[in-house]
């Protein structure tokens, strides 16, 4: 198969498509942004793999007659584009008829501590305040079969993927931080927390340590995926 994936940011979702399709397959990553894709180029050189290749380009301004793609695939992404729908029914001019259509977006809603760790929902809140600011629709993945459906689409299948857990082991506190720490720009640049107020170095233990002396649990952002095939 032929896979585009759009906004491949440094590659993490082609290489998991490349697995897939195989030597026999491709996968085109794209993305706006040039250092994401010199990123991603240098990773798969890294690895040695001829069936993955990334350009800049968005794939809703790519001109149509190009290459038809079998899937195309993204995660993370139709959050950031301001008309979700006719984005989307660009981009699938891309894909031949019968080829699929695939995406993960997030669902924050749901994201929180029980017993309340005042740390664990305060960083959620700046993440869901910092995406906010930023133009992205953090429901989107509830979104997702009106998105199709208005794009053209048959309705997709749904499947909702979340981190639940207590412990010192569970891997929510690790996921929160991480997305924090790659937010820590744009949450300074908009006044919504400074790096000394969030403590990224200590932010992990320190929401894993007030859990696990509550005897909480943690519910992760949820990832909610939809497919589904071009008419």
């Amino acid at each position: 198969m032929h896979i585009l994936d759009i906004g491949c940011g440094s590659g993490d979702v082609a290489l998991l498509a490349a697995e897939l399709v195989g030597t026999s397959g491709h996968v085109l990553g794209v993305d706006r942004e040039q250092k994401a894709v010199d990123w991603a180029t240098a990773r798969v050189h890294a690895l040695g793999l001829n069936n993955v290749k990334f350009l800049r380009a968005d794939p809703a301004d790519m001109p149509s007659g190009g290459e038809m793609f079998d899937a195309v695939i993204g995660r993370l992404v139709l959050m950031y584009y301001p008309n979700t729908v006719e984005s989307l029914r660009k981009i699938v001019r891309h894909v031949r008829p019968g080829g699929l259509v695939v995406f993960q977006e997030f669902d924050t809603a749901n994201c929180r501590s029980m017993p309340v760790a005042p740390l664990f929902d305060r960083s959620v809140g700046l993440i869901k305040q910092a995406l906010s600011a930023t133009g992205a629709r953090i429901q989107l993945g509830l979104e997702l079969y009106s998105v199709y459906l208005d794009a053209g689409l048959p309705g997709p299948c749904l499947r909702m993927d979340a981190l639940i857990g207590g412990g010192p082991d569970c891997p929510a506190y690790g996921l929160v931080a991480n997305v924090i720490q790659s937010l820590l720009p744009v949450m300074e640049k908009l006044n919504i927390a400074t790096a000394a107020e969030v403590d990224i170095a200590t932010l992990e233990q320190r929401m894993r340590d007030e859990v696990v002396a509550g005897k909480g649990v943690v519910l992760s952002p949820g990832l909610i995926g939809a497919w589904s095939r071009k008419p």
